[in-house]
């Protein structure tokens, strides 16, 4: 396989054309030549030093990630910042770099749909549907609870389980609905800004991460929050990736990082 070959899978599955306006998905080191053998690919959340050293020691020269490495950009790269080391260690080591983000989390099949499945929920669709007018497509999805209902308890302990989140920061959520939870709203990463979204379509909860304290406030008593912890909300990416890949080049070296820890301990 050629690193055009894997990119253009990727990108088949989420077109670049979905990502925000203020991200910054796609290449961020790119080969002088795409058409290279690929001799690997590794996949990671994060592209940092440590996933740089995964990639050269087992001898892959693509990393594609779900955050951008360059993301606010870089006035200098002199090795001052973890960003700017692995940028260093990646173009030393000969290796390329591409990063979906957004158009990964927008994509019919993608992050926030991966895990409403996992939850089992049922009937999803996107919560805010992309302006592309890609059938499926969009951020957050909405759905219906695993059978039909499930306890304010059980749905806590099923996030944390799929999540594989030690702690999760929650509210008490509406009352009058006696703790019975019908429909659920959820976004991964950062999805504060979707909070008063799933309480218009009539969520009765919405699982998201980096929750502010005001939203915390404000709509705690409208709706079930529950903040899982970034990191626990999108390193699914790494499996999504690996399914693309896989599935149309069977027989090709997919690695996943094994060096990612996330950056928060709870304690």
């Amino acid at each position: 396989m050629t690193i055009a070959d894997i990119v253009q899978t990727i990108e088949a599955y989420a077109p670049p054309t979905l990502q925000e306006s203020w991200d910054n998905s796609g290449w961020q080191l790119a080969p002088t030549d795409t058409s290279d053998q690929c001799s690997g690919v590794m996949l990671c959340l994060d592209v940092t030093p440590c996933v740089v050293d995964e990639a050269r020691a087992l001898g892959c020269n693509l990393i594609i990630s779900h955050h951008p490495l360059i993301f606010r950009g870089l006035r200098s790269i002199t090795g001052s910042t973890p960003a700017e080391r692995a940028v260093i260690d990646a173009i030393r080591a000969g290796i390329a770099i591409y990063s979906s983000h957004t158009a990964l989390d927008s994509a019919p099949g993608g992050v926030s749909r991966e895990l409403g499945t996992l939850l089992g929920l049922t009937d999803m669709s996107p919560l805010s549907p992309s302006p592309t007018g890609i059938d499926g497509a969009g951020l957050g999805i909405i759905g219906t609870a695993p059978g039909g209902c499930i306890t304010r308890e059980a749905l806590i302990d099923s996030v944390k389980r799929v999540y594989s989140a030690p702690r999760v920061r929650v509210t008490a959520g509406r009352q009058d609905c006696n703790g019975a939870i019908r429909t659920i709203a959820l976004s991964s990463g950062s999805g504060g800004e979707f909070i008063t979204t799933a309480i218009a379509r009539g969520a009765d909860a919405y699982i998201t991460s980096d929750v502010r304290y005001h939203d915390f406030l404000d709509h705690g008593r409208e709706i079930l929050i529950i903040d899982t912890g970034h990191f626990e909300s999108e390193i699914c990416t790494k499996s999504i990736f690996s399914r693309i890949i896989s599935q149309k080049f069977p027989n090709f070296a997919v690695n996943m990082a094994t060096c990612e820890r996330n950056p928060v301990e709870y304690i």
